[in-house]
């Protein structure tokens, strides 16, 4: 039994696989497979729905109220970002500026950029 018996040392694992995992190598596959797709398919997805309901129409409509800040003339009903409902009164194509009446002999200059919302003209009541 003498050249059977292990020494103590050889009995405990070496201290450093205490601390350290073993490495493995990985396959040799690598490129593009179907689990691939699998795995980054539902986060392209999940983008992918983001774009075209949120996204897209949110810059659809951005592009429609610059379009409206920069056609606005004299009798147009607007609305400010502050939630101020007036009538413009004199507009500058050079000038980010616009003469906004907000209540009878009360004039005051709003920035283009405030206006959220240019409301509709009114058609008078005998008009058909």
């Amino acid at each position: 039994m003498v050249g059977s018996s292990l020494s103590k040392m050889e009995l405990e694992e070496p201290m450093h696989n205490l601390f350290f995992s073993t490495a493995y190598a990985a396959d040799a596959g690598g490129g593009f497979n179907a689990a691939t797709l699998m795995q980054y398919g539902p986060i392209v997805l999940i983008f992918l729905v983001f774009y075209f309901l949120l996204i897209r129409p949110q810059q659809k409509r951005q592009k429609e109220l610059r379009e409206q800040q920069g056609a606005l003339r004299r009798g147009d009903k607007i609305i400010t970002a502050g939630g101020i409902v007036g009538v413009v009164q004199a507009t500058r194509e050079d000038s980010s500026e616009i003469d906004v009446e907000i209540a009878s002999g009360v004039r005051v200059k709003v920035i283009r950029s405030t206006i959220t919302t240019v409301l509709p003209r009114e058609k008078p009541a005998n008009d058909q």
